[in-house]
């Protein structure tokens, strides 16, 4: 089964593909990862890739379902895909199909976890962690039981992501709106559309996405 999995930043997207890959054995395509272990492995598409960004130019289309159809062609048929990030575009979504159709696949679902803005700007801007375990607090839902001290380390220093500000934030929607309008009529024509409450708990939006799987 091949899904796209769509959701802003803090929506917990990263989350769910994890469980998806750990609990139905499926493999995440993220686009940004892919593309920095190309440039790293110096295949000839990755070559490619990383002159384009040296010389700062528009990324091409067709490069980045190249780099897709590499990887794609190195997992076994039988194993579903997550694609992250991908596509964000009319045109990339008619690549997509392409790629999918010549390796005898087809796109199964389109998933969106959708979320309030407003709560998404809470969760996120409310969020910090334990700067030597890495263990997640939030101002409001997850206090330490100590104040100041880490509950499964014991440390007394905790750092926040510079980036989870309310201003940052309200930008990613802005773009993430902007990017998936689109594509979303698209296969909403093809009635592969579900949408799943992404502010809901982690293990009630794991159950949703496998009702839709199952």
């Amino acid at each position: 089964m091949n899904i796209i999995l769509l959701g802003p930043p803090g929506a917990g997207k990263g989350t769910q593909a994890q469980n998806l890959v750990a609990h139905h054995g499926m493999r995440q395509l993220s686009t940004g990862d892919m593309l920095r272990a190309a440039v790293k492995a110096g295949t000839p598409v990755g070559k490619m890739a990383d002159e384009i960004m040296k010389a700062g130019k528009l990324f091409p289309d067709e490069l980045m379902a190249d780099i897709l159809g590499e990887y794609m062609d190195t997992v076994p048929i039988d194993v579903g895909l997550i694609f992250d990030g991908y596509p964000r575009t009319e045109a990339q979504a008619v690549l997509l199909d392409k790629l999918l159709s010549d390796r005898g696949r087809t796109l199964d679902h389109v998933i969106e976890l959708a979320v309030d803005e407003e709560a998404l700007v809470d969760r996120i801007t409310g969020r910090f962690t334990c700067a030597s375990c890495g263990t997640g607090y939030h101002d409001r839902h997850k206090q330490p039981e100590v104040e100041g001290v880490c509950d499964n380390c014991g440390s007394t220093e905790f750092k926040r992501r510079p980036d989870d500000n309310e201003e940052t934030v309200r930008k990613r929607m802005q773009v993430y709106r902007a990017e998936t309008a689109p594509i979303l009529p698209i296969y909403e024509k093809r009635g592969i559309v579900s949408r799943v409450d992404g502010m809901a708990g982690i293990e009630d939006v794991a159950q949703a996405l496998n009702t839709i799987l199952s």
